[in-house]
């Protein structure tokens, strides 16, 4: 058991590390260009791919949570084992982390050109949310809080929605492509208060990342102290997206009927 938790593991840092590679990878072509070789519409987009292209990577070892909110709400709902769900998200933590590191070793000339050699987190050459999410300055703690339990309620019932064969799920190998639509749609819908990290790794992972890389411990000042709200708030949306789409959905579906 041991062993295969060791393997489930390792895809899903991978998992992770794919999704952060292109997701911060997008963000920071967009910043470092200002603008000239990306948009808002690009960053959703190289997001949707990002988790697209994780869920390939990881899906047949691990199932590719890739997300250790999506890992808990299905400790609770549907119960995938609580002894890996610590291990599940130290991985996935460890690959945003990597990722993170691939991103900036890859750009890094071109942020070197962009800020002179200073990291800043907040200013006119601020890149640390090229890799986590800060608000909005008018953003207060608690509407941060909510917005990311909205936007990882939707996609956790999204999740389920798409994998639940009872349901109108697509063929299992369109699951990957779907589920990056969705966060595209999330992106696109909810992304101005915060950036919608929705998923505590890929905010915390590339956080310590910059942190350590030259952006100093203001990456955990900024915003109020805003670094633990994308890490909580999106187990709080998706063990509550879980239960609202089995009171809703899986709850009513009709007893299958044995020959």
């Amino acid at each position: 058991m041991q062993q295969n938790t060791m393997r489930e593991a390792a895809a899903e840092f991978l998992g992770t590390f794919v999704l952060i590679a292109f997701g911060a990878g997008v963000v920071a072509q967009t910043v470092l260009s200002k603008d000239v070789n990306g948009s808002y519409l690009a960053i959703n987009i190289g997001w949707g791919l990002g988790v697209t292209f994780g869920i390939y990577t990881a899906a047949g070892v691990s199932g590719a949570h890739l997300n250790p909110a999506v890992t808990l709400a299905l400790a609770v709902h549907r119960g995938f084992p609580w002894s890996k769900v610590l291990p599940y998200a130290l991985a996935q933590t460890a690959g945003a982390f990597a990722g993170s590191a691939l991103v900036f070793a890859t750009y890094r000339e071109a942020w070197s050109a962009f800020d002179g050699g200073t990291r800043m987190v907040e200013g006119a050459t601020a890149t640390a949310g090229v890799f986590a999410t800060y608000p909005q300055p008018y953003l207060s703690i608690a509407g941060g809080f909510v917005d990311q339990v909205v936007g990882t309620l939707l996609l956790m019932a999204g999740v389920l929605a798409v994998t639940d064969q009872k349901n109108a799920a697509p063929p299992g190998y369109l699951v990957a492509p779907v589920v990056g639509l969705l966060v595209v749609a999330i992106g696109v819908a909810f992304g101005f208060n915060a950036g919608y990290a929705i998923n505590p790794a890929r905010d915390l992972g590339p956080r310590l990342f910059t942190a350590v890389a030259g952006w100093g411990p203001g990456v955990f000042t900024a915003g109020g102290g805003w670094w633990w709200v994308p890490v909580a708030a999106p187990c709080v949306g998706a063990v509550l997206g879980a239960w609202l789409y089995d009171v809703f959905i899986a709850n009513h579906h009709p007893a299958r009927v044995l020959p």
